[in-house]
């Protein structure tokens, strides 16, 4: 007897349609009607809990799954939104940075107030363009992204194709996705400004000037040199990761290069505490020999000793302007980018004791 060909691939049943499939084959082995097994799939109590029960244990046995995204957006009831926060391939910046746990925390208390979700993902930095893939399988209905890293581009594709999405990071030409970020450039100018003041002129700067927020932070540095009568000089600039260890491994390099330096502004605290740990141990005084200012005014500076000057981001407001901006898209309306304000904390770490 000759065997039936096989079914051509285009005959196929789609996904969706051995879904279908499937749910008719668990109503007809729990003798009930396929939407009853719908509701049953998705919790509703209009189903008893024995019927549920059957109902999910012959949904296990045939390995029928259930695309809760999906359903969710078909029925509007999903709150979700996807945090997702790029790491560099090369330094595998860890999660447990305290900037990334304040503004998760920020942003967790934001969405709250919302009555929102919150599923946290990482992604290559050097792929941003994965940022999406939550939004593309409907597991959330935006996503708020830590930082451009250097693909602006990808961002730019992104909103291209309509991803909601909101960016904590600069404002750069061209840009077609809504950024949320605190003032860099400021921030640089408030912390070189500061220094120079304390009479300090040979001031170090230590962060990767290829990303964008950590450019601008620079574009403050040399702004404030250039009020101030002085030139920048390429050899006190040190191009470090945000990783801790290297405030310290910035400091050695300066001391390799044999420049003179008083003083230090590194593009994160963490950055600042190493290298003043490092200065410390070649015997120089912090803040008597070289004075030190850092970024984003973690909890643990104040505690730090000495205690350490930063530029302040406004977290609690950062959450805040994030949720609301990718809300707004969500809901189909413009967005304008957001610039919120800096300010420096100034505590002994960049202040000599004779001039407190």
């Amino acid at each position: 007897m000759p065997k039936t060909p096989p079914r051509p691939a285009a005959d196929q049943p789609s996904p969706a349609q051995q879904q279908r499939l499937q749910m008719a084959d668990i109503a007809r082995l729990a003798g009930v009607s396929t939407s009853t097994v719908s509701r049953a799939l998705s919790g509703s109590s209009l189903v008893n809990d024995e019927t549920r029960a059957r109902i999910m244990e012959l949904a296990r046995s045939l390995k029928y799954t259930i695309n809760i995204g999906a359903q969710n957006l078909r029925l509007k009831q999903n709150r979700t939104i996807g945090v997702v926060i790029p790491f560099d391939s090369a330094t595998r910046q860890h999660l447990t940075d305290p900037f990334f746990l304040a503004m998760l925390g920020s942003l967790a208390d934001a969405l709250t107030e919302q009555g929102f979700d919150m599923l946290v993902s990482r992604v290559d930095a050097e792929q941003l363009d994965a940022a999406a893939a939550p939004f593309d399988t409907g597991r959330v209905i935006g996503v708020v992204l830590i930082g451009q890293w250097r693909h602006h581009d990808q961002l730019n594709q992104l909103a291209a194709r309509h991803v909601p999405m909101v960016v904590w990071g600069a404002q750069l030409p061209q840009q077609l996705y809504c950024t949320v970020g605190g003032d860099n450039v400021a921030g640089g100018r408030l912390a070189t400004a500061h220094l120079l003041q304390q009479g300090r002129r040979r001031i170090a700067f230590l962060g990767d000037t290829g990303l964008p927020e950590v450019a601008q932070r620079y574009q403050g540095y040399t702004e404030a040199l250039a009020a101030a009568g002085l030139a920048p000089d390429p050899q006190l600039q040190v191009d470090v990761s945000f990783l801790p260890q290297a405030g310290g491994e910035g400091v050695l390099e300066l001391r390799r290069r044999g420049v003179e330096f008083d003083a230090v502004f590194a593009c994160s605290d963490l950055l600042a505490m190493t290298a003043v740990n490092t200065l410390r141990q070649h015997g120089v005084d912090v803040p008597a020999q070289v004075a030190v200012v850092g970024y984003d005014d973690i909890e643990l500076s104040s505690y730090f000793h000495p205690p350490l000057s930063s530029v302040r981001q406004p977290m609690r407001e950062a959450g805040r302007a994030l949720v609301a901006a990718l809300l707004e898209l969500t809901e189909g309306r413009p967005a304008p980018s957001r610039l919120l304000p800096t300010e420096l904390v100034v505590r002994d770490s960049s202040v000599a004791p004779t001039s407190r």
